[in-house]
């Protein structure tokens, strides 16, 4: 039987080469790590994947389109770590035979810390505070405290719902809405303390937005300049999600028109932001590098879940699943 052939075609900033997870998953068959620049070429991606059977996915630049599915003809599955999926073709990955996993629920714990990092971030205009006294400035503004403060939470997941238990230990009130009208997801947190409510009764009652949806078509622009008009002058966001789930102009607008007081983003529409990114010049703005999730524990933990993965596609018995073949045509 041949040597299974598994490719990590998007490793940058490397985290897979010489982990404990790389360890484990040259017990499998051959690994070949790319670890430069490059898989958000669409041909460079190809080249790299090459004749691998398998394919384990750090990094969302990486873009697993039907063209790429076509040209690889003998993948199998995309191991995702983590737990987006909108760089995947998936209805192509299902139609073309091959199976799609992914890590739900690993790093919700440290993106929720992150979340809230970003809330009292910009409530508290820390950043700001801390560059104006480097300067020499003692400022003596009044700032946000969240006691007695409603969040409108977008999502049910489980992120979302550690977000709620975290505000609510704030003593903040929350407003949760899901995406599906989900009854089970929405009874979760609820118990955790928020009420269930819709979209444009978050936008128009919160003090804070933040945003755990997947990004799909349905939620793509998620937030607009209809949502942002809804809002309180005063009111501040936070994504930690996807970029792409609120329409960056409405955003700019908002941001620079003082439509919203402030935000806090882990997440762009572009990767890394180039230095003449209007955000940069935001000083109600908060940014941080895609990096909520980044913990020792998280890398640890997500990594190997995403090589069990594999392991369990080897056995015939494959786990978190997202996309079962539909069948084998190529």
């Amino acid at each position: 039987m041949a040597t299974p052939l598994i490719a990590v075609p998007d490793d940058f900033p490397s985290v897979f080469e010489k982990s404990a997870a790389h360890q484990r998953a040259l017990g499998l068959g051959e690994v070949r790590v790319h670890t430069a620049r490059g898989a958000d070429d669409e041909a460079e991606l190809i080249r790299r994947i090459g004749p691998a059977g398998v394919v384990i996915n750090i990094r969302a630049h990486a873009r697993f389109t039907d063209a790429v599915m076509a040209a690889c003809r003998n993948l199998r599955l995309i191991s995702i770590w983590g737990t987006g999926t909108d760089n995947v073709d998936l209805e192509a990955a299902g139609r073309r035979g091959l199976t799609v996993t992914n890590t739900p629920g690993v790093n919700a714990l440290a993106v929720a810390e992150h979340t809230l990092a970003l809330m009292l971030a910009v409530a508290r205009r820390i950043p700001k505070i801390d560059h104006e006294m480097r300067a020499g400035a003692w400022p003596r503004e009044l700032l946000t405290q969240l006691l007695g403060k409603t969040l409108g939470v977008f999502g049910t997941g489980r992120i979302a719902a550690r977000v709620i238990e975290l505000a609510r230990a704030f003593g903040m009130d929350v407003l949760a809405w899901s995406a599906r009208g989900d009854a089970a997801a929405l009874a979760a947190v609820t118990a955790r303390g928020a009420r269930a409510a819709q979209k444009d009764e978050i936008c128009r009652a919160a003090d804070v937005i933040t945003l755990h949806l997947r990004l799909g078509p349905e939620t793509r622009g998620f937030l607009g300049r209809r949502e942002f008009a809804l809002m309180k002058p005063t009111a501040l966001l936070v994504n930690t999600a996807r970029g792409a789930l609120v329409e960056r102009e409405a955003l700019l607008d908002a941001l620079a028109r003082d439509r919203i007081a402030g935000a806090g983003l882990d997440v762009f529409h572009d990767e890394p932001l180039k230095p003449d990114d209007p955000l940069l010049r935001l000083p109600s703005v908060v940014l941080s590098p895609h990096n909520a999730g980044q913990t020792p524990e998280v890398l640890r933990d997500g990594l190997l879940r995403a090589v069990e993965n594999v392991e369990g596609f080897f056995r015939g018995e494959p786990t978190d699943v997202v996309v079962a073949p539909l069948g084998r045509g190529r």
